[in-house]
């Protein structure tokens, strides 16, 4: 009997605890998390409730039920570095020390990693840590700009010209927060086309590839409003995007294997968990927009769903170095998922609320931010619960996420928009108008 300790409790570990429940093998699940996801708990032959950031106390845990392996799900213990302090008492994990994960962590770092193996997938840029030069650059820049936090933001540190920033003092403006928290920022040129996401299993010498993914990141219909953690997501029964090219699907796979490599060669550290390039595919080919150390999240419920190799398997092979001994096949199906989220997220979410899924698939459902409090389930202020929807077809998809979804009784909204022909058409025209 394996024993596998998952760290984390959102919607995206729900997904990894379905699938390692659903292995061939006789795995017990543990879970570790500040707050106890009710869909995560119904797997688990016990649940521990401690903050993320005490390594030492999520040490204590692996050393106390002797696991085999650690599966990290978010980002900050990453920066923490709980994998060094796990695997340093001889637990492996699938996820990356925090050496490499400054891929995800450190977006200055990122880029240079990207200078040495795919310069090209680079937009112009500059980093700063003072207001020295900013502006010289911005119109250097023509006014087509992005200003980027350099580090972890929970997906909201990333302001646009034209979208968030509408005038050079407005964007000095935010510089100067930044400074004023003691941080440090790029300023890159715009990058126009459309994103998608692709991830990748990685064991830090090669690469298992996962289908391509396209986020909603505004939180409003019609891709307005601020940006969120993710309001949903769509994938296609090929596996590409109907935007993209077979050659730029190949372009960013490639990216991803050059970097896991490029990890390797600059740290001396391998890359082992989940690789998660953010793209752009653009009238000069496809760009990086940032890289992430783990799973996304909507990302890792569309992909995970299609998942027919047996997820505890592959870990193993992760954590071997031996995924290239492994065939990882996805069904040939669409996906779609939705998720509701408070009444005035992100910048005022409403808290403390009942939710009510009756009548909705529980195996399309997977709470994100909640709690349990007298058999409520009580939401607890950030993305609230997604739904997917599976089908040949991405419209028979979005019809099952909508249907759940829309199901979901509390003081929530989603985007409805998610996965239609109409905004999936607005894409495909787009970028059509992008290449002329």
């Amino acid at each position: 009997m394996s024993k596998v300790l998952l760290i984390g409790s959102g919607a995206r570990e729900v997904a990894i605890a379905r699938k390692i429940k659903e292995s061939s093998r006789l795995v017990s699940l543990f879970c570790l998390s500040p707050s106890i996801n009710p869909h995560i708990n119904v797997l688990c032959e016990k649940y521990f409730m401690s903050p993320l950031s005490e390594n030492q106390t999520i040490v204590a845990v692996a050393k106390k039920l002797a696991i085999d392996f650690a599966i990290i799900g978010p980002e900050n213990p990453l920066e923490n570095g709980l994998v060094d302090a796990l695997e340093e008492e001889g637990f492996p994990c699938v996820a990356p020390k925090k050496d490499v994960a400054r891929i995800e962590t450190s977006k200055s770092f990122a880029r240079n990693i990207l200078d040495r193996c795919s310069p090209e997938k680079n937009p112009k840029r500059k980093e700063f840590s003072s207001l020295e030069g900013v502006e010289r650059f911005l119109q250097k820049l023509g006014g087509s700009y992005v200003v980027k936090y350099d580090g972890l933001m929970g997906g909201k540190g990333v302001k646009v010209s034209g979208e968030h920033l509408f005038s050079s003092e407005e964007a000095l403006g935010y510089c100067k927060k930044i400074i004023n928290m003691g941080g440090t920022f790029l300023v890159e040129e715009k990058l126009v086309g459309e994103e998608f996401s692709l991830m990748s299993f990685c064991d830090g010498k090669s690469c298992a590839h996962m289908p391509a993914v396209q986020d909603h990141k505004r939180a409003f219909e019609g891709d307005v409003g601020p940006n969120t953690g993710g309001m949903g997501t769509y994938s296609f029964p090929n596996h590409s995007l109907p935007f993209l090219s077979k050659k730029d699907i190949g372009d960013a796979q490639k990216t991803n294997e050059k970097v896991a490599k490029e990890l390797y060669r600059t740290t001396g550290t391998r890359f082992k968990g989940f690789l998660y390039g953010g793209f752009m595919a653009t009238k000069g080919g496809i760009k990086v927009i940032e890289y992430n150390a783990r799973l996304g999240d909507p990302e890792a419920m569309n992909v995970l769903s299609l998942l027919k190799t047996d997820f505890f398997d592959i870990c193993n092979h992760i954590l071997d170095g031996s995924l290239k001994n492994i065939d990882v096949k996805f069904e040939p199906q669409a996906t779609v998922c939705k998720y509701a989220v408070p009444n005035g997220y992100p910048d005022s979410p409403e808290k403390g609320f009942a939710v009510s899924i009756e009548n909705v698939d529980i195996d399309s459902l997977f709470f994100a931010a909640v709690k349990e409090d007298e058999n409520k389930i009580i939401a607890t202020g950030s993305r609230t619960v997604a739904c997917v929807g599976v089908d040949k077809e991405v419209s028979g998809a979005e019809q099952k996420a909508e249907a759940g979804i829309s199901r979901v009784v509390g003081n929530v909204f989603h985007r409805k928009d998610i996965g239609t022909a109409a905004l999936i058409q607005k894409r495909i025209e787009n970028m059509k108008k992008v290449r002329q």
